[in-house]
């Protein structure tokens, strides 16, 4: 799995990079907007809901921000978009399965933009049903090792997580990487916080059944397609079935 948590912890610091820019901003108010339209603006009896502000806390989001976005989603203040969930396959170079997963108002300009960043960066687009079986659905949450100057271990997080439906807890650096089956990712999240424990994120994910590894040129070409996917306002998450070493992410950076 190291090459796995490699990358898992390239993508959060990435993600950080894009939150200064404003970039993962939109994209997380959107999140918040859908989960309000879709379970209610009570963040106490809608766990979508209470994730998606979660998530955009931790990556400081203005909370004015948020509670227009929850107002917005269930109509308690105009301007709310009528969001759409479009889930795109394809297959990147060396034969990488992709699922792009976008959030749209405008299924004609995701699809353009979609299609552009693939055929640019040496994908391809593929008929539905056609990759998603190499994906399974998981939760996954994300806990920073450093709880308040205190370091966690994994024994910590697996004792408080094990009864809750955990099926693993992977080292990704500086957090803890905790998968459960979708449907027990609430009480995992709910048992680490009875348990004292903070975490950074809990969202359900597709997750590869099966991966492909890459050698630094490969690396370095999946890099840029997902950079170009995820550079679309309606492109929310791009899950890929590759792996990468170390080394070779030392190498590309």
């Amino acid at each position: 799995m190291s090459g796995h948590s490699k990358w898992a912890t390239t993508k959060h610091k990435k993600a950080v990079i894009d939150a200064r820019r404003g970039k993962l901003f939109a994209k997380l108010i959107k999140n918040i907007e859908v989960a309000a339209r879709m379970g209610g603006g009570d963040p106490g009896g809608n766990p979508t809901l209470y994730d998606a502000i979660q998530k955009a806390k931790k990556t400081s989001v203005p909370n004015d921000n948020i509670d227009r976005a929850i107002k917005r989603g269930s109509g308690a203040e105009a301007g709310g978009a009528e969001y759409q969930t479009i889930m795109y396959e394809g297959y990147g170079p060396n034969g990488v399965a992709m699922l792009v997963e976008c959030l749209t108002d405008n299924r004609n300009r995701a699809a353009a933009d979609v299609r552009t960043a693939m055929t640019r960066n040496g994908g391809s687009l593929a008929d539905p049903n056609s990759v998603a079986y190499m994906f399974n659905r998981k939760g996954v949450i994300v806990v920073a090792k450093d709880q308040d100057g205190k370091s966690l271990s994994e024994d910590d997080v697996m004792e408080a997580v094990l009864e809750a439906g955990a099926d693993e807890v992977n080292d990704l650096g500086e957090s803890w990487e905790v998968v459960t089956e979708a449907t027990d990712m609430v009480a995992a999240r709910t048992a680490l916080q009875d348990a004292g424990i903070d975490y950074d994120s809990a969202d359900v994910q597709f997750v590869p059944s099966m991966t492909v590894e890459l050698d630094a040129e490969g690396a370095g070409k999946i890099f840029r397609l997902i950079d170009a996917l995820e550079d679309s306002d309606d492109v929310q998450n791009v899950y890929a079935n590759f792996d990468v070493s170390d080394e070779i992410m030392a190498e590309v950076g």
